[in-house]
């Protein structure tokens, strides 16, 4: 029977599946551009530039994404019951104390980021808290921690790295082309220059899906795990229950942070075809109740 510590260890198992057939597409690519244009010294510093980057992105995500979602510090005087729900849950989860921020924002949201549990940052809206019973709360915040716990940033930037570097080797393929650049031998397998230059063009369309594929199975993950911290999965299911009701958008949402918030900060988008999921940075509401709530 599944419960909800196997869904934990099946978005594990699925998480990891995902980032190594990430990787596989990463080396599909670098094999496609080195044998189309001859020349794997091209790639070096694509590499080097996506890799550093993004490593300093990590390096500072708590100070650029509380900048972005324009949060102020907590103060524990005024945030009293804020800061104790998160100091018990985080000595439950084993972890140290994040800081804790305010966004003023009607909509009902809350973000975690850090490179790390002893750099970490946990956000909630105004509107959250006034919407939230204390239940609830604990739900949102569970959830929080856990992606803290499950190292999430850390896969989110290995997987920002990959797309990055997918996507700038890629463009620079298409600029090379169309300027007739690079030493190409015009007598090779025209089969495998047709599977070179699909992989190539194809490739940030796949590396870009299998990112949000892997957004959406942390969220998951950090559903079941905050449920499990908690032991009230029935407090997370009524908080996303309200949170998925609200249709306004946040008045500071950006693409770059998306994937950080519990929900999608440009608000509900009502039901999706199939095809719309693939692009979407969290699961749908109905599905992450579904699965927190199944006996």
């Amino acid at each position: 029977m599944a419960t909800l510590y196997t869904h934990q260890e099946e978005n594990v198992a699925k998480t990891w599946l995902l980032m190594a057939g990430f990787f596989g597409v990463v080396m599909a690519l670098g094999w496609a551009i080195s044998w189309y244009f001859n020349s794997p010294g091209l790639l070096i510093f694509a590499v080097l530039f996506a890799v550093g980057t993004n490593i300093f992105a990590y390096w500072n995500s708590d100070k650029v994404v509380v900048a972005m979602a324009g949060a102020k510090p907590a103060h524990e005087a005024q945030y009293a019951e804020l800061h104790n729900i998160v100091e018990n849950l985080a000595i439950t989860a084993g972890l140290p104390k994040p800081k804790i921020y305010i966004i003023e924002d009607a909509a009902p949201n809350a973000f975690a980021t850090g490179r790390d549990k002893d750099h970490a940052v946990v956000a909630v809206t105004t509107g959250l808290l006034g919407m939230m019973e204390r239940n609830e709360l604990e739900g949102v915040l569970a959830h929080e921690l856990s992606h803290i716990g499950n190292r999430d940033m850390l896969v989110s930037t290995i997987a920002v790295v990959l797309v990055g570097f997918v996507t700038l080797a890629s463009d620079f393929f298409l600029r090379s082309t169309f300027l007739g650049s690079g030493d190409r031998d015009n007598n090779r397998n025209p089969v495998l220059m047709i599977i070179a230059v699909a992989l190539i063009v194809l490739a940030p369309i796949v590396a870009t899906l299998m990112q949000l594929a892997i957004s959406r199975k942390r969220e998951f993950l950090a559903d079941a795990s905050g449920a499990l911290l908690t032991r009230y999965p029935e407090g997370l299911a009524n908080a996303l229950r309200k949170i998925g009701a609200y249709s306004a958008p946040m008045r500071r949402a950006n693409n770059a942070t998306a994937h950080l918030y519990i929900s999608n900060p440009f608000g509900a988008k009502g039901r999706m075809s199939g095809l719309a999921r693939l692009f979407m940075t969290h699961p749908p509401v109905e599905a992450r109740i579904k699965a927190l709530l199944q006996p």
